[in-house]
């Protein structure tokens, strides 16, 4: 079946095509997030050092945004039915080499290998969305419950891993994900018809290469920089990260199969969904990871407290996200990105001031401003990854959006842990100065997204 023509299923399969493709993303934004909340726990039985820590939080992210907008494009060319079971067999078996991890190396690179597999996921479930919904209200609505399972794995990833670590230990939630994700993966091969691009460009395995090591570097020197940013090994990896990544678009702009049309940056609709996504996840993803941290150091509060606390933000946004359908046809997509961007930036903008004795009621206000907003800004961040796409270029539009987002991701989290502990004084006031300070500069990278988005008109 390709994109050409409707699926003659109906909405049966339409119904069953959106369960499972937001299921998928539901159970790759829990594995994502899972180590939030049992980041102590973990570490401890790890035997990890701060490195170690560091590494355990950020590595599934350096899969993920390596490998989103290649198996974007595969899932166009060969399949998206095809990429996304196999993006789930392989995340099933990242989260069982993270159960039985020995130490800290094996749990990091089975990190790794979860990204991978649900970069595969991510990419092909927008795609398979597109396939089975027609553009206009349907699509729109369609995108609001994939925005919706945005929010809900990463509100329920900590929440299953605190509850879990409560009750037994933290590899448990791992082993729950990868039974999960299996029974995924077999639904999607019953139950979702195979689609793929009526125009396949062909394999770029030169800029896949490219562009998967050079996100690599580059998250990689993120990650060692917190330990020291005139350290040799970061040093190396910015520039093994800056030549890789050059040689990748002098690549994309002579290749005759380039996965990614570097064009589509002068095209408004899709710098904007791009920005949006990079902004998301610099600013309101990069604080709330850093958050159940804080709140264990300075506030006091419990891992399952810091999960609830986390589950008031995300929830907000999945009961938005699927709101947001409602939302007047006239609000164009570049409107509904800035205003989103905008009332996160508010949101955060109420979590600053605190004091060392804040209780978790003080939290809670910024926390829903910034859930009703994050929901509006996921619906809307789903639908214009492929609409700003030519037709059948779904999974790309999906890979180049949630490619922004997790490496906006990445570097956000590296900005909040440079300037939330500054010196390195783990005292009670320097980390609650240090969070007002990270809520300012990530509501900063917000406003400046929204802005950016605002100016993306198309022009004649």
């Amino acid at each position: 079946m390709t994109d050409t023509a409707p699926s003659p299923a109906g909405t049966t399969n339409s119904t069953r095509a959106l369960t499972i493709a937001a299921l998928g993303t539901l159970l790759t934004l829990m594995a994502f997030t899972a180590p939030l909340a049992t980041i102590n726990s973990t570490a401890a039985d790890l035997m990890s050092d701060a490195a170690g820590r560091t590494w355990i939080l950020s590595s599934m992210s350096i899969g993920l945004a390596a490998a989103l907008l290649t198996t974007g494009t595969v899932a166009d060319d060969f399949g998206r039915r095809r990429t996304f079971a196999l993006g789930a067999a392989v995340l099933a078996v990242g989260a069982i080499v993270c159960a039985v991890s020995p130490n800290t190396l094996i749990f990091v690179l089975a990190r790794v290998v979860q990204g991978l597999g649900g970069a595969a996921v991510v990419a092909s479930s927008l795609g398979i969305i597109a396939h089975t919904h027609p553009a206009g209200p349907v699509r729109a609505k369609a995108s609001g419950v994939w925005g919706a399972s945005v929010g809900a794995g990463i509100a329920l990833g900590p929440l299953l891993a605190a509850v879990l670590d409560r009750w037994a230990s933290w590899r448990e939630a791992y082993f729950v994900l990868a039974v999960a994700t299996v029974a995924l993966a077999v639904a999607a091969h019953v139950l979702v018809e195979e689609s793929r691009s009526d125009a396949p460009r062909g394999l770029d395995p030169v800029g896949a290469l490219l562009l998967a090591t050079g996100i690599a570097a580059l998250l990689a020197a993120l990650v060692e920089g917190r330990q020291g940013w005139i350290a040799v090994t970061p040093i190396v990896l910015f520039v093994l990260a800056a030549l890789l990544l050059a040689t990748f678009v002098v690549f994309e702009l002579r290749g005759a199969t380039a996965m990614l049309d570097l064009n589509l940056f002068r095209h408004p609709p899709f710098l904007a969904a791009t920005v949006a996504a990079l902004a998301t996840g610099g600013g309101i993803i990069a604080l709330m990871s850093y958050m159940p941290g804080f709140l264990g150091t300075v506030l006091g509060i419990d891992a399952l407290g810091a999960a609830l606390l986390l589950f008031g933000w995300s929830a907000t946004s999945v009961v938005t996200a699927l709101l947001a359908r409602r939302l007047p046809a006239s609000l164009t997509g570049r409107t509904q990105l800035a205003v989103g961007l905008t009332g996160v930036a508010i949101g955060m903008l109420m979590l600053t001031g605190l004091s060392e004795n804040a209780s978790w009621a003080r939290l809670l206000p910024g926390l829903l401003v910034a859930g009703v907003a994050s929901g509006v800004l996921n619906a809307a961040l789903g639908r214009e990854a492929v609409a700003s796409v030519p037709a059948g270029r779904g999974g790309m539009g999906s890979g180049a959006n949630n490619t922004a987002r997790y490496v906006g991701s990445a570097i956000g989290v590296t900005v909040v842990a440079v300037v939330a502990v500054p010196s390195g004084e783990h005292s009670a006031a320097a980390l609650t100065t240090g969070w007002n300070t990270a809520a300012l500069v990530t509501a900063a990278i917000s406003v400046l997204g929204a802005v950016v988005v605002a100016a993306s008109r198309s022009r004649r």
